[in-house]
C-alpha cells in the first residue's frame, strides 16, 4: 500500500529517531488521521530495533504481559515475567542504553486510564535513564483532550518531550493523490464528502463513479463509513444527543449562538457552550470572530469544519430511516 503525503511530518519523525541519545515524541490528533500509519512509514525505513504497542483498555496486568510478550520476541528472549508496565518499561529504557532502540505506545490513554500514575512513571524513567539511554520514544493518542494534557506544566512529562505533532487532515492536493484516475471536477466532488481523512480516502475507488463511490461508502444502508460518525461522537462525548442536536442546527445553516440555542433542544446556554467547546477541540467545529472583539457571542460563528461530517449531517443523519428502506439508487437523488 503506498503512503501519500505527511513529508514535513516524515521529515521531523526521521531527524529525532537518529538523534543518539534519549528523545521523547507526542503524536495526537482525531481518529482515522494516520498517526499510526504515520509512525510505521518511519519505522519501515528506520534501520533501529523498535518495540511498537498498541495499549488496551484492559487492567495493567493485561497490558504488561502483552508487551513482555512482544519485547521477547522482538529480542529472541525466553518469557519475560514483569507484572507492572514500571518493570517492564525499566527494562526496555536498560536494553536502549547498549543499542539504540525506538518505543511506541499507540492509544497512551488507555495505559493513563487503568493504570494509576503512568505519567510519573514515565517522566522518572526518563529522568534517570536521560544520560545513559539511546532510546526514542513515540507516544500516540486520539484522544486530543488528553493528550495536550501533557504538555501542560503540572503534568509530570512537561518540558520532558521533544517533538508534539499535532496531526491535522490533509490538503486537497494531497488527498487528491488517493483518487489519480478521477477528472479534476470529480477530485473536488470526492473531497467535499471525504475530507482529508486518510483511511477514508483510501476506501474510495476510482474505478467507480463518484455517486457510487458516496453509495457504496455513506449513502446506503450497511456502507463502510455509515456509523463512522456516531463512532467518533460516542467515544469522545457522553451526551451524544446534544451533539446531534447542535449539528442539525449547524448543518441547516444556524451558525449564531442564539440561533442555535433556539433551534436544538439543548437545554440550557451552559450546556451548548460545553457541547460547542468539545466538538471545537475535537476539530470537527470551527468558531469564527472579529480578532477584536473575539468574546462576542452576537458576531461569533459556529461552523462544521469536517467534510464527512458535514455530509452526514446535511444530508443522511435526518433520511437514515428512509435510506434503510429505499433502495440506494432511488434514495441518493432524493436526499
Amino acid at each position: 500500500m503506498r503512503f501519500i503525503g505527511r513529508k514535513e511530518q516524515l521529515k521531523k519523525l526521521n531527524r529525532e529517531i537518529t538523534i543518539d541519545e534519549m528523545r521523547m515524541v507526542l503524536i495526537y490528533g482525531r481518529r482515522r488521521v494516520g498517526k499510526s500509519e504515520l509512525v510505521k512509514q518511519v519505522l519501515k525505513s528506520s534501520g533501529f530495533k523498535s518495540i511498537y504497542y498498541e495499549c488496551k483498555q484492559v487492567a495493567e496486568a493485561n497490558n504488561v504481559q502483552s508487551l513482555c510478550d512482544i519485547v521477547a520476541e522482538k529480542f529472541n528472549l525466553p518469557k519475560i515475567g514483569y507484572t507492572r508496565i514500571e518493570e517492564i518499561l525499566d527494562y526496555i529504557f536498560q536494553l536502549s542504553v547498549k543499542e539504540k532502540l525506538i518505543l511506541v505506545l499507540d492509544e497512551y490513554p488507555y495505559l493513563r486510564e487503568n493504570i494509576k500514575g503512568v505519567d510519573s512513571i514515565l517522566q522518572s524513567l526518563v529522568d534517570e535513564y536521560r544520560d545513559r539511554a539511546k532510546l526514542t520514544s513515540i507516544i500516540l493518542g486520539s484522544y486530543v483532550d488528553g493528550m495536550r494534557s501533557l504538555l501542560e506544566h503540572s503534568n509530570p512529562l512537561f518540558g520532558r518531550i521533544d517533538l508534539v505533532v499535532d496531526l491535522k487532515q490533509m490538503d486537497y492536493y494531497d488527498s487528491s493523490k488517493f483518487y489519480p484516475a478521477f477528472s479534476y471536477e470529480d477530485k473536488v466532488r470526492i473531497y467535499s464528502v471525504f475530507g482529508g481523512i486518510p483511511y477514508f480516502n483510501r476506501l474510495v475507488d476510482d474505478t467507480k463513479s463518484v455517486k457510487d463511490n458516496i453509495i457504496d461508502l455513506i449513502a446506503s444502508s450497511g456502507s463502510r463509513l455509515e456509523n463512522e460518525v456516531s463512532m467518533y461522537l460516542n467515544a469522545e462525548i457522553s451526551k451524544i444527543a446534544n451533539a446531534n442536536e447542535v449539528f442539525e442546527a449547524l448543518a441547516k445553516g444556524y451558525t449564531k449562538y442564539s440561533d442555535i440555542l433556539t433551534q436544538s433542544h439543548v437545554s440550557s446556554g451552559p450546556t451548548l457552550v460545553d457541547v460547542l467547546d468539545k466538538l471545537m477541540r475535537m476539530e470537527v467545529v470551527v468558531k469564527t470572530a472579529p480578532i477584536n472583539d473575539a468574546n462576542n457571542k452576537r458576531k461569533a460563528g459556529y461552523y462544521i469544519c469536517d467534510n464527512l461530517f458535514m455530509f452526514y449531517y446535511r444530508y443522511i443523519f435526518k433520511y437514515s430511516s428512509q435510506m434503510k428502506i429505499m433502495d440506494s439508487d432511488v434514495f441518493l437523488p432524493n436526499i
